[in-house]
């Protein structure tokens, strides 16, 4: 566990503790990503064309988006010309930028060649601008001693913002250094990293697929975690927390991998998918229920082809309002 005594710049103080606006992107070029199975376990080949699965995930799509609006969530919906490089993972955009109320928009290495190619911080800051949002500076992460360290934004953090504190499991998506150094850049308090290792033997390749913290709660699957940093991980999640703890079992239906919003009228909602809510234990579930309207989603296509759920396919937005979007 590693603590950060100083840091660069004042974590805002008055920083929401949960987003009530997402930014989504459409499967548009959505299939199964070789590049990405290398390490993502959650991962499986269809047996269905290329075509039809992105038929079906584009329905997943547009019903998450009209049902997250429905419950007073904010989606802005970030577009890809059908003449982009093809970008199977599009859909996941929380691996690739981040935001603070103060109007940073923060960019992330991202390990796979394509990727890379998401990364489109033009376009993402004009659809976040047509939304009334307002982003006053962009900051790269990188590593400047080698091309080869990665940080997969909220994919690779999880970031407990009541406590100004972030969870990392390492993991060739979430190089140590660059956690650091990112987390004394934005004025964490704290930085929790440990390692993990599944049954397969492998490393769990986000931590946002093995758990979530709400403001009064944490999801976990600690048992992947490193016998050694296990009882320090939980410990500190209990602190303030009601602590619910998964199997590798449920992991593996993406039950780590939910979100909670508060949406426009200030009400709690805990965004997961319908494999999760269905994984979850009822006994889990009435405990979740305390914190929040749960919401669940069905994205079965998105999540068994591309190894991701609810969670990784809503980019938290932060950002202040535009003055005109304000007063109008």
């Amino acid at each position: 566990m590693a603590f950060l005594a100083s840091c660069d710049t004042q974590y805002p103080l008055t920083h929401p503790h949960a987003a009530s606006a997402v930014v989504m992107v459409p499967p548009l070029h959505f299939k199964f990503n070789a590049q990405t199975s290398e390490d993502n376990g959650f991962q499986h080949a269809p047996s269905l064309p290329d075509e039809e699965v992105k038929t079906r995930a584009m329905a997943e799509f547009n019903n998450m988006v009209m049902i997250l609006r429905r419950h007073g969530i904010d989606v802005v919906v970030m577009e890809y010309p059908e003449s982009d490089p093809a970008t199977p993972d599009a859909v996941f955009p929380n691996n690739w930028f981040s935001t603070l109320p103060s109007g940073e928009l923060y960019l992330y290495p991202m390990a796979c060649p394509n990727r890379q190619l998401e990364v489109k911080p033009e376009r993402l800051m004009a659809a976040l601008d047509r939304a009334g949002y307002a982003v006053n500076h962009v900051h790269k992460v990188k590593c400047h001693d080698k091309d080869d360290a990665f940080l997969e934004s909220t994919g690779a953090m999880v970031i407990d913002h009541l406590n100004q504190r972030v969870y990392a499991a390492l993991s060739h998506r979430c190089d140590s250094i660059l956690l650091t150094e990112w987390a004394a850049k934005v004025g964490m308090r704290q930085v929790v990293s440990f390692n993990t290792e599944m049954s397969d033997g492998n490393p769990v390749y986000h931590t946002n697929v093995m758990m979530a913290v709400g403001e009064e709660f944490a999801v976990v699957c600690d048992e992947v975690i490193e016998a050694g940093q296990r009882d320090l991980v939980c410990n500190t999640l209990s602190q303030d927390k009601t602590l619910v703890s998964i199997s590798e079992s449920q992991m593996n239906q993406l039950c780590g991998n939910i979100l909670q919003l508060r949406n426009r009228h200030g009400e709690s909602l805990i965004v997961m998918s319908l494999s999760a809510y269905s994984a979850f234990t009822e006994e889990q579930k009435r405990t979740l229920r305390q914190f929040g309207k749960l919401v669940p989603i069905d994205v079965n296509t998105i999540e068994t082809v591309g190894g991701g759920s609810v969670r990784c396919m809503m980019g938290e937005v932060f950002l202040p309002r535009h003055q005109a979007a304000m007063s109008g």
